[in-house]
């Protein structure tokens, strides 16, 4: 009896976990549906669209960054080649044809073209392939010699667009890229990628990467092979920012090489680190707050007016602002807002039971 109440106390059991998962997942499902049809304003719907796709990306980096310990700057690069590649396999032949004026596009992309699904898979699977050829070298430096390398084969990748003008058109970018990045599929990849790292990291697979993160001397003891697993972190994660990137560039509409600069880095890691390094659930808030944040303080660039005091506007001011937030947050949240912990149900379940404990001490006085 005192242990079946202490498993009552400590939360749901796996079945009803499941099960409450299974019915938050429908839940969602019915909810992006109907905000689909129901939502009309466009502006909502792109920045709805933007934060799915910054849940994706953000995950992506926090794999290789929060679970694994490796600090790499090297994402632009990888969400550019993911980019590239789902726009090339999505746009129809005759729009290459018109938009290939100085080069010809090389055969046979000229006349390929992939459903998008297909488009995606194939951007991540080369940005996978992107990051082993990287990570061969890079992956054996640490510290900030590893960021440093990194973010140095992240701008190799985007000189290399900007001059491959058979390929990639160079300066001149892809446009008429089609609009496939909807509602359903952002956030049906969001789903995904959510799904996916739980699992991940709640395996055996993913205790091993934590364990590098902790002490790589420690978890070399103990028998895990330290570059397989930091191999193969690094690929999955340049994999969904591929992804990612493809994703962005379905939901622009059109791409460039100025796109992915390090900037474009560390707007990402800015999501990553306000929600926690190591923490699923803190990435997937931040990436909300961060996204629906900078575009509400946009009116900080334009004309302001407080009583006697008016300004034309500063340009960028917003971004100014946004930074010292941040800093406010992670001064009073040093590890984000959750640190490494992930909202469960039995974290619900304690929560609940002790706004019930506060309820009856209030009943009682």
């Amino acid at each position: 009896m005192a242990k079946m109440a202490s498993k009552t106390k400590q939360g749901p059991g796996a079945v009803v976990s499941v099960a409450l998962t299974a019915a938050l997942l429908a839940l969602m499902a019915l909810l992006l549906w109907r905000m689909q049809a129901g939502i009309k304003d466009v502006y909502i719907m792109k920045i709805t669209r933007l934060c799915a796709i910054n849940i994706t990306l953000a995950l992506a980096m926090n794999l290789i960054n929060g679970f694994t310990g490796i600090f790499s700057l090297g994402h632009a690069g990888f969400m550019a080649v993911g980019a590239y590649a789902t726009a090339l396999l999505t746009i129809p032949a005759s729009n290459k044809a018109m938009m290939f004026m100085i080069a010809p596009l090389v055969k046979p992309l000229d006349t390929l073209t992939l459903p998008f699904p297909a488009a995606l898979i194939t951007g991540g699977l080369l940005a996978a392939l992107a990051a082993y050829l990287i990570g061969m070298p890079c992956l054996r430096l640490r510290g900030d010699y590893l960021a440093i390398a990194t973010l140095g084969f992240s701008e190799i990748i985007r000189v290399l667009i900007m001059n491959a003008q058979p390929l990639t058109n160079g300066a001149m970018g892809l446009r008429s890229i089609p609009a496939n990045a909807t509602v359903a599929w952002t956030y049906g990849v969001a789903l995904f990628t959510i799904v996916f790292m739980a699992l991940l990291t709640t395996s055996s697979y993913g205790r091993a990467l934590k364990a590098i993160r902790d002490d790589e001397i420690a978890a070399e003891s103990m028998g895990v092979p330290l570059f397989n697993h930091k191999m193969l972190s690094f690929m999955l994660s340049a994999f969904f920012a591929g992804v990612g990137g493809g994703l962005l560039a379905a939901y622009n509409g059109t791409i460039g090489q100025d796109m992915f600069r390090v900037t474009m880095t560390y707007n990402i890691l800015m999501i990553v680190v306000m929600g926690g390094m190591g923490s699923i659930s803190g990435s997937v808030i931040s990436a909300f707050v961060v996204t629906i944040g900078q575009e509400w303080l946009r009116f900080l660039d334009g004309p302001i007016t407080v009583g006697r005091f008016h300004t034309d506007g500063v340009v960028g001011l917003r971004m100014v602002v946004f930074a010292a937030l941040l800093l406010i947050i992670i001064v009073f949240f040093r590890n984000g807002l959750f640190g490494t912990k992930e909202a469960t149900w039995s974290g619900v379940w304690r929560s609940f039971g002790k706004l019930r404990g506060l309820g009856k001490r209030g009943e009682a006085a």
